[in-house]
């Protein structure tokens, strides 16, 4: 079965970008010579599966931030507005969360990587998320769009670990109890 895995930053104040989806704060926060374990989670994971904003944040970095296939779940974005640049990285589709996963194990991918605030709220209201690494900035942006959204029901987690950074970022690994 394919599982899912966040690894995602955020604001002290709990939010992932600015209200207009800039995520300068983030982008350009100064972290000299650390990499958070960013590198190891893209060693882990097969795939990366994001929402249209988080695309739309990202399209125009470069070099393209992903060594992995990119799907990006949109019920408006086409393969065709891909950049040519990096429309071979880049794959569009229209599905549910369920329906990503099932492709995704098609396909042979046992763990993915699930980027952006929607798509991660999806995948955990759908249960499909088994570990999350959440990188706390010691910044606060004071409004803009919320990691996480409303839930139906609690989701309980197990604290994994939590480490600190010569930079002030904090991170947490939590599993999602079953």
């Amino acid at each position: 079965m394919t599982t899912g895995h966040v690894f995602i930053g955020t604001s002290l104040d709990g939010f992932i970008a600015r209200s207009n989806n800039d995520i300068a704060w983030l982008t350009d926060y100064p972290t000299p010579g650390e990499d958070h374990g960013f590198t190891a989670h893209m060693d882990r994971v097969d795939g990366v599966v994001m929402g249209r904003g988080t695309y739309d944040a990202v399209k125009t970095m470069r070099p393209w931030l992903y060594d992995k296939p990119v799907v990006v779940l949109s019920r408006s974005l086409t393969q065709n507005q891909i950049a040519p640049d990096i429309a071979s990285k880049v794959e569009v589709i229209n599905a549910t969360p369920q329906e990503a996963m099932g492709l995704f194990a098609k396909r042979g991918w046992q763990r993915v990587y699930v980027d952006g605030g929607t798509v991660i709220q999806s995948f955990l209201k759908a249960g499909l998320i088994d570990d999350l690494v959440i990188s706390r900035l010691p910044v606060l942006i004071g409004e803009g769009i919320s990691l996480f959204g409303p839930l139906a029901e609690d989701v309980q987690l197990d604290h994994f670990e939590t480490k600190t950074f010569p930079s002030g970022l904090v991170q947490s690994t939590y599993r999602v109890k079953r």
